[in-house]
């Protein structure tokens, strides 16, 4: 194969990995023939080559040689491995991009034993569908210009926000991991719908509708989500009576609990 350099390398090509690359070609940042990415699995490279087009190796080290920006989007377990295996490719002008929580910026940067212009991210899988929400904080090489561009990257598939680095925990509980709280909210609210008669399709269909929907509400009109949530609560009706039950249940409260918990594995990896 020749090396012939390419603009976006990925480390892994799993599931996160597969929402950036379909955001990015879809928004048309880069071409598929512009992409490549290594993963030990030949079923994983072949998927994201049928379904994104982009070329794949089962080479680290090919991938680190030949991008210009490479994102490290193995699980967090094994990045000391493949960082130790791809750290003498990598080229001073080279930009790295990482998404696995709890890998700091310093423990990074040791990891690589020499200086690395590194983007530390923290991305989720509504990217797949352009509605994605990053975190994103640098170290001290990356240049203004350069995390511009890595910025505009992130861009091509949802949102995104510098935030100092101690809040990245905070961010794989609220925004991260939050896409699996939603679509299991989602689940049991069509499952009710069915319980009541509605026919499952519909059903999904419906509540879904109605999270896009008042999440877009939250976004667009700057209201707080309680006066949003009192708009919606007619006195002695049925919302403020399902609002009820949910206090009762300790569904804030389980919300809470389950975005410490998350916080803590996250700071703790």
């Amino acid at each position: 194969m020749a090396q012939d350099k390419v603009k976006l390398g990925f480390i892994g090509t799993g599931n996160m990995a597969g929402a950036i690359m379909g955001g990015i070609i879809k928004n048309e940042i880069f071409s598929p023939e512009e992409i490549i990415g290594a993963d030990i699995s030949p079923a994983g490279r072949e998927r994201v080559k049928e379904t994104y087009g982009i070329q794949v190796t089962d080479d680290n080290r090919e991938v680190a040689q030949r991008a210009e920006v490479l994102v490290l989007s193995v699980k967090p377990q094994y990045y000391a491995e493949a960082i130790a295996e791809i750290r003498d490719c990598i080229r001073e002008e080279q930009v790295v991009i990482t998404i696995a929580p709890g890998k700091t910026l310093s423990w990074l940067e040791e990891q690589f034993q020499k200086p690395v212009k590194i983007v530390r991210t923290m991305p989720n899988t509504p990217a797949l569908v352009g509605e994605g929400m990053t975190a994103a904080c640098v170290n001290e090489y990356v240049t203004d210009e350069e995390k511009a561009y890595a910025f505009q990257i992130l861009r091509s598939f949802g949102k995104v926000e510098e935030v100092p680095e101690h809040l990245i925990d905070a961010v794989v509980a609220v925004s991260g991991s939050s896409p699996a709280y939603v679509f299991l909210f989602i689940e049991a609210m069509a499952d009710a719908a069915v319980a009541e008669g509605m026919p499952r399709q519909q059903a999904y269909s419906f509540a879904a509708q109605a999270v896009y929907g008042s999440a877009k509400m939250v976004l667009e009109t700057g209201k707080h989500p309680g006066e949003l949530k009192d708009m919606v609560c007619s006195p002695a009706g049925t919302t403020i009576e399902a609002v009820r039950v949910l206090e009762e249940k300790g569904f804030r409260s389980a919300v809470f609990e389950a975005m410490k918990a998350c916080a803590d594995v996250s700071r703790n990896m």
